[in-house]
């Protein structure tokens, strides 16, 4: 199941589509900061490292444009939840580049994990995101995400 080199064109250059390593932790961090405005290295490591290290199946990709990582994936599988006993894939993490929105990217990588997540039966994908990232919405929507009849509940602790 491993994501290597799925070559995509995009603006005639390629897009090679692979599996997430510890070494892009730095180029990730840039990625992050670049979108949230936040230095959050050690945090974003941590959670490839989780990603690669913990899971069962490396599930997460990357993407990269002439040798320069510019997008990645982060997502696990889990069986069972809430007492359902079927494998659902969370896809937590979606990161591409802010200079290079738009091109292709994300659409790339999911494109490889879905095929990834065929290839080990898993039959759902879920994600969840702010309302209010009206991009991220639309890529979602795009990408045939549909809400689930399921109420996410949060309280102050």
């Amino acid at each position: 199941m491993d994501a290597s080199s799925n070559g995509v064109n995009l603006e005639h250059e390629a897009i090679v589509v692979r599996t997430l390593r510890l070494e892009d932790c730095p180029r990730l961090a840039k990625i992050d900061e670049a979108i949230t405005g936040r230095s959050r290295a050690l945090w974003l490591e941590n959670k490839v490292k989780r990603a690669l290290k913990e899971a069962d199946v490396a599930l997460s990709v990357g993407a990269e444009r002439d040798g320069l990582l510019v997008g990645a994936l982060m997502c696990t599988v889990q069986f069972g939840e809430f007492g359902l006993f079927e494998p659902l894939a969370v896809l937590d993490t979606v990161l591409v580049d802010p200079k290079l929105a738009g091109q292709g990217i994300a659409t790339a990588m999911l494109e490889q994990l879905l095929a990834n997540l065929r290839g080990l039966r898993v039959l759902r994908l879920r994600t969840e995101v702010d309302w209010n990232e009206l991009d991220l919405v639309a890529f979602f929507e795009k990408s045939a995400f549909v809400p689930v009849p399921r109420l996410v509940l949060e309280r102050e602790v």
